[in-house]
């Protein structure tokens, strides 16, 4: 078994560039409750925006489904659809783990914007689009870290290289 050192230098770290910059719209989360999945709510993204040196637009429409698990970790599952200023439509889903120490959650959910360096928000996030001049997107794979404002999430999204 090779040990991470012993692998060539492209294998031993993971490179990345900015993709854009994301920020949502979401009005007061819709509280489904206990599940027998977990603690459930759903959010209605209303809109939003992104910006990069690639691409920039709007977030036509979405949902967040999130579950409170008992660990004290929320899953987030989302899917948008996203319009460049270039007229494209490209669909956007992600997967989000956000997790932290328990005051600091409790004031995320109080809609406080806590430091984001104090809890765990991290997504993975896919795209896909018919549109020849986006169609890279559909093959790369992108991380990102986010912070939740009173009004919706912003999420700095990077492209793995």
């Amino acid at each position: 078994m090779a040990t991470l050192d012993q692998l060539p230098a492209s294998l031993q770290s993971v490179k990345t560039r900015p993709l854009f910059v994301l920020r949502e719209a979401i009005p007061p989360l819709l509280v489904v409750g206990s599940t027998p999945n977990g603690y459930r709510r759903v959010g209605l993204v209303e809109g939003g925006a992104f910006e990069g040196d690639r691409l920039s637009g709007v977030v036509v429409s979405g949902n967040d489904w999130q579950t409170i698990r008992p660990d004290s970790c929320m899953k987030l599952d989302v899917r948008l659809v996203l319009r460049t200023n270039d007229d494209a439509l490209i669909c956007m889903t992600y997967t989000v783990v956000r997790a932290g120490p328990p005051d600091v959650i409790a004031a995320v959910d109080r809609g406080e914007a806590p430091d984001p360096s104090t809890y765990y928000f991290r997504m993975s996030p896919f795209f896909e689009t018919s549109a020849k001049r986006y169609d890279w997107m559909n093959r790369i794979v992108c991380v990102g870290v986010g912070n939740r404002l009173a009004d919706g999430p912003v999420y700095s999204i990077f492209e793995v290289l």
